[in-house]
């Protein structure tokens, strides 16, 4: 049993001698799923003076984090999650001034400074805008965590450098580190920590105890002694327990205290489902045709391999996959089956899609029309969008992976390799240095020890976009003999129009940057890929200039016509 990721707060804030308190803080612990998902968050906020309303963008910042930020994906990472957040309300305060009577003084607009802290599994995520601090208790001394974003223009008079709401563009600081238990954070508004010395703060925190909410109340009743005329605000966040074994024991909860399913048999029933056949056996795993008895429903079963049961890794592997398949939701992406009962064994049970593979089609279409490559190709980066946006990578494209129906529609499947950002950061293996999908299918720099992108899925839709339309590989079997950088630059690409003349030259450009062996030379999305299939990229037509005689033929044979008559000219004047 991992112990939960747990946390003591101490928080305090106050106006101080002014009127108005523009600090605003906060902490959300979730008490569900979402502790493990997406963590704790601690936010703080300082409105800035020369403004009315920026109490109303600091409390607006707070607020709207601690609830925007456990509405995104749980496959999101935190820094995918946290930026965005931040952004768009940094979009929602810029716009709220350019609106009001403050539009042509940002100054005076909703602005204000925030520091976010997200504990989540045994990582603290901080994001860091303007001149809030956050720090580290250790050994009774302060870490200062983050910079201020404060230029002083003389000994009294100082300016933001950033805020959010100050303009249209937002740089974020980002810094992630490991916790563990007792480790005690401090997160201040500049009304406390330009008052009070490191060593005072420090002397403070730790003389409180285990009363964290006396320490906050006097650090700032301190600072006020000391003649702070600004706001106060002070949090203490001290870590109590991190899982033991950072895993997704979410998953483990529901389903993997299952045992696995016995061998199965045409006409047998499992949890109400009918077996019919067996479509495909490995190492691996087993996948049934079976039909579901209350709704007369064509359903897949995918068994996991009794060989395998106690390898606790492909387990969580296994598992990943009905939790990414709930969370997918695109017409080419298989969407898993919903039962009207619980299971009683470890299996994934998925809808059923009439039709064949991409292998198949290949090998019954050896020479396909471009146009009905270009369709397919289309449909299958359609899916793999769908993966990209909630931060996933398929990882394990491949024709056998890829099912087409009678009308010609793809439907992506398999997820046993695909990895998730979310999930990654609480799995506490650390990621594979080798491919995890098919190897001839797999970009280069999986091979050399790097962690899959969106740009290897690219690389792979590459592949099989050649090979579709050539029946072969771009790199042959080279690739997978990789073993350094020096090999991989020697790697060169087989043009297309080698093996199949009818191929436009500016669609084998467009293959080629897909499956460049560098991942910064392909496409920087999948979709202008998707575009340059169907139209020469710009740039393809200032390399390949056609020359004059192509262009203009008329006026090139008139040139050449003017050239002769002027040798012939020039001739008869020398006689």
């Amino acid at each position: 049993m991992t112990d939960a990721l747990s946390i003591t707060c101490g928080q305090h804030s106050e106006a101080g001698r002014k009127p108005v308190n523009q600090d605003f803080h906060g902490v959300l612990v979730p008490e569900n799923h979402q502790l493990r998902s997406k963590g704790i968050a601690v936010a703080i906020a300082d409105g800035i003076s020369s403004s009315n309303v920026s109490q109303v963008a600091s409390e607006s910042a707070v607020a709207g984090f601690l609830s925007d930020y456990f509405s995104t994906p749980d496959s999101w990472s935190v820094k995918q999650s946290a930026q965005r957040v931040l952004r768009a309300t940094n979009a929602w305060l810029h716009a709220q001034t350019r609106q009001s009577q403050y539009r042509y003084d940002r100054d005076r607009g909703y602005v204000c400074t925030l520091s976010v802290m997200v504990l989540k599994s045994a990582t603290a995520h901080l994001f860091h805008i303007g001149d809030a601090r956050i720090y580290r208790v250790h050994d009774g001394s302060l870490e200062q965590l983050t910079t201020d974003h404060r230029l002083w223009l003389s000994a009294d008079e100082s300016c933001l450098t950033r805020a959010l709401g100050i303009g249209h563009q937002l740089d974020i600081d980002y810094l992630s580190l490991p916790i563990q238990a007792g480790d005690t954070f401090l997160l201040t508004t500049d009304g406390v920590h330009e008052h009070l010395s490191e060593r005072d703060m420090a002397t403070i925190i730790c003389g409180a105890g285990s009363d964290l909410t006396v320490a906050a109340q006097m650090l700032a009743a301190k600072a006020l002694e000391q003649g702070s005329e600004d706001n106060l605000t002070a949090q203490i966040i001290r870590i109590d327990s991190v899982p033991r074994e950072r895993d997704s024991s979410e998953l483990h909860r529901q389903l993997g205290d299952l045992p696995f399913a016995p061998e199965l048999s045409p006409g047998q029933t499992l949890d109400g489902y009918r077996i019919v056949r067996q479509i495909h056996a490995s190492s691996r795993s087993h996948v049934y045709q079976a039909v579901d008895e209350a709704s007369q429903r064509p359903v897949a079963l995918k068994v996991p391999s009794m060989e395998l049961r106690d390898n606790p890794r492909y387990l969580e592997q296994f598992l990943a996959e009905q939790w990414i398949a709930e969370r997918v939701r695109n017409p080419h992406v298989v969407r898993p089956f919903a039962s009207a009962h619980p299971p009683s064994y470890l299996y994934l049970a998925t809808e059923f899609v009439e039709g064949t593979t991409l292998r198949q089609w290949m090998l019954d279409n050896p020479a396909p029309d471009l146009n009905r490559v270009r369709d397919l190709i289309e449909q299958i980066g359609k899916g793999l969008r769908a993966f990209h946006r909630l931060e996933m990578v398929h990882q394990d494209l491949k024709p056998e992976n890829v099912l087409l129906d009678a009308h010609g529609t793809v439907t992506l499947i398999d997820f046993g390799a695909t990895r998730v950002a979310g999930l990654q950061e609480i799995d506490g293996h650390d990621e594979t240095t080798h491919p995890r999908g098919a190897a001839l299918y797999s970009a280069p720099e999986t091979f050399l020890g790097e962690a899959g992108s969106w740009s290897a899925d690219l690389f792979s839709l590459g592949v099989i976009a050649y090979q579709m339309l050539t029946g072969r590989l771009p790199y042959e079997a080279d690739v997978p003999k990789l073993s350094d950088r020096r090999q991989l630059r020697k790697l060169g690409y087989r043009p297309a129009r080698l093996y199949r003349h009818d191929v436009p030259a500016w669609v084998d450009d467009a293959i080629e940057r897909a499956v460049h062996p560098e991942p910064h030379k392909r496409y920087p999305a999948l979709s202008e890929f998707l575009f340059d299939l169907r139209h020469p990229n710009p740039g393809w037509r200032s390399r390949h200039r056609p020359p004059l005689i192509e262009r203009h033929p008329v006026v090139f044979w008139q040139g050449v016509s003017a050239v002769l008559l002027l040798a012939l000219l020039a001739s008869l004047a020398l006689r």
